[in-house]
């Protein structure tokens, strides 16, 4: 008489997981917008109920807490304390960008999202701010050259996300300068793309501006 084996292999159904929890999340969002990732939503895309994902996650904003967290693991810090603090902002902004341009609707979402205790973006943060300290910033402006870089950059991500056609300026007779601009611009471009050289511009531009801020400061002091 033969007895039933036991199945070896990967079981037919994933194992829930608080990780598996926020890559669903993150993907929903991504795919659906802001709102397309409620608990239920979660829970019918996992094939649970919604009670089960409570074993993992204390409710919804804790799950937009841990989407922040994987969006921003993606941001390159290690640029800080190993390079000249110019070029680790310059990473970190290029890195910030990508990350949060991979999932624009995640940009509304989770930039008004308060930190929780305990957030590895809290430790991002981190060393963003005590690489520029070391590097002899003050730490009363620290912040604010952090927000002003961010606020820029978030905006950047979602003109990256945006059609390449969003300032086509058509044909009329009361707008030729800003044809002739767009078309000069489109000439210039070659293969870039216009929200990447906005992108590299704009950065360049305020980097230019936080090094003459800083050769000020150091005169000063």
């Amino acid at each position: 008489m033969q007895t039933g084996k036991r199945r070896v292999g990967r079981p037919t159904t994933n194992v829930l997981t608080r990780d598996l929890i926020m890559q669903t999340s993150l993907r929903l969002i991504t795919e659906r917008g802001a709102t397309g990732a409620s608990m239920r939503d979660i829970s019918r895309e996992l094939g649970v109920q919604p009670s089960a994902l409570y074993n993992h996650v204390s409710g919804h904003e804790d799950v937009i807490g841990g989407v922040r967290e994987l969006v921003s693991e993606r941001i390159d810090v290690s640029g800080f304390g190993t390079e000249p603090w110019i070029a680790a902002l310059d990473r970190w902004a290029k890195s910030y960008r990508l990350a949060f341009a991979a999932h624009p609707p995640t940009i509304a979402l989770l930039a008004v999202q308060p930190l929780t205790e305990q957030s590895r973006v809290g430790t991002m943060y981190d060393v963003v701010c005590r690489g520029l300290i070391d590097a002899g910033w003050p730490e009363a402006r620290v912040l604010s050259l952090v927000v002003a870089l961010e606020n820029f950059i978030l905006g950047a991500a979602l003109d990256r996300a945006a059609t390449s056609e969003i300032l086509r300026p058509g044909v009329s007779d009361s707008t030729p300068s800003f044809q002739r601009a767009y078309a000069a611009r489109e000439e210039s471009l070659g293969e870039a793309s216009a929200a990447d050289a906005a992108f590299d511009f704009g950065l360049a531009t305020m980097l230019a501006g936080l090094e003459a801020e800083y050769a000020a400061l150091s005169q000063d002091a």
